[in-house]
């Protein structure tokens, strides 16, 4: 009996999958996100006897350049397609700020369809360039019926992982990302598909975060502390620029500085919301509850930069530091 193919759609944003320089053997210094989703499949004709394939370009950056506004209208863009009856989507994406995005989408794509983050360690110009392979297995993973409901995903280096773990761990590897908190959630291999994992936090459909009235974000950003921390003049700074939430990088299990503390407790009383994460890779921030009574939010186990998102995203919806406490203990 004749299956029908998924209907995948490709969704290219640049990044080194898109990549070029003119000597095979470099796999740094090339320029990202110079070809065009249509010149990356012509290396894989394969790609149709997984599904049928459809494509846009909705950005061609470096993606340490991401912005809110891309992030949004890929949030927007895949909404669309999933309503008009697309079965699957392929974002192509570079790495710097993959985990970023695909948690952003994880928070506001609502459907149970499968959506696949994928990009490349090497540039297509390498010997040794791993997008084609990458690409290929994110397709399969995208067009397997078991993705339905996992949540978005990230298909690097024969893994998949969850939106809401997956980290780059390593600025060079083409085996770059982990999710030290929770570990992978399966493997492809040659296109093939292996689960055996389930994430425990909500997403997509069960998320409250909607992009459709959304054309910004409300400001929200990082300030890490250290050894000899300085009076808090960065935070401060900030806030007068417009920051309406800040995330700190905080040291062990979200501990900071005396001397930012104080500012920060100033600028929680001015209404200023802030998480506290932490610059260690796994494991989770405890708050005192001193701390919880001031109005610090606990990241819980969010890394620095998916904490910003998260809180981006709760500031669309309220300034309650306790809601904002819930939404990071759900998702």
């Amino acid at each position: 009996m004749a299956h029908t193919k998924s209907k995948i759609t490709i969704l290219a944003t640049g990044g080194t999958i898109a990549g070029s320089i003119n000597d095979s053997i470099a796999t740094t210094g090339y320029t990202a996100g110079t070809l065009s989703i249509d010149a990356l499949l012509q290396t894989l004709p394969q790609i149709k006897d997984l599904a049928d394939i459809s494509k846009q370009q909705i950005a061609n950056i470096d993606s340490s350049n991401m912005t809110d506004k891309i992030q949004l209208k890929l949030a927007k863009t895949i909404n669309k397609l999933f309503i008009s009856g697309i079965d699957g989507i392929v974002v192509t994406h570079g790495t710097d700020t993959m985990e970023e995005t695909a948690y952003f989408l994880n928070l506001t794509i609502k459907s149970d369809k499968p959506v696949v983050l994928v990009g490349a360690m090497r540039p297509s110009t390498a010997i040794s360039a791993d997008g084609p392979k990458n690409l290929y297995n994110a397709i399969a993973l995208a067009a397997n019926k078991q993705s339905k409901g996992k949540g978005v995903m990230v298909a690097m280096n024969d893994k998949i992982q969850s939106a809401r773990d997956v980290v780059k761990t390593h600025s060079l590897n083409t085996d770059a990302f982990s999710s030290p908190n929770f570990g992978n959630l399966g493997y492809i291999v040659d296109g093939k598909v292996f689960f055996y994992n389930n994430g425990v936090k909500r997403h997509t459909k069960q998320s409250p975060f909607d992009t459709n009235q959304l054309t910004a974000l409300p400001k929200v950003d990082i300030l890490y502390t250290y050894s000899n921390d300085g009076s808090g003049a960065a935070a401060k700074a900030l806030v007068a620029n417009g920051t309406k939430g800040l995330v700190i990088a905080g040291s062990g299990a979200g501990n900071i500085h005396q001397n930012q503390k104080d500012v920060l407790k100033e600028l929680l009383k001015q209404g200023v919301n802030i998480a506290i994460s932490s610059r260690v890779v796994a494991g989770k921030v405890m708050l005192n509850h001193t701390d919880r009574a001031l109005g610090f939010i606990s990241a819980e186990d969010l890394n620095p930069q998916k904490a910003r998102i998260l809180l981006a995203l709760a500031l669309t919806k309220t300034s309650d530091p306790k809601k904002i406490q819930e939404y990071f203990l759900k998702y």
